[in-house]
């Protein structure tokens, strides 16, 4: 793997797009933003490692997350 991950142009697309969003956002609005997109990053990685887990049959079963 000696080259980068690159995004493709339609991610790239959607960054300009979500940046352009963003820079409209309050102060309050970004930070609040920041700590949903935060718990969606621990909710995927906790629902990946049971997905995993569920594969290898390391774990009787799949539960999905909880949200709050």
């Amino acid at each position: 793997m000696d080259r980068p991950i690159e995004l493709t142009l339609e991610q790239q697309f959607s960054l300009r797009s979500f940046e352009t969003q963003v820079a409209q956002m309050s102060r309050e609005q970004a930070q609040q933003f920041l700590l949903q997109l935060y718990e969606q990053m621990m909710l995927r990685e906790v629902t990946y490692k049971n997905l995993l887990k569920h594969q290898w049959g390391i774990d009787g079963g799949f539960s999905p997350p909880q949200s709050t």
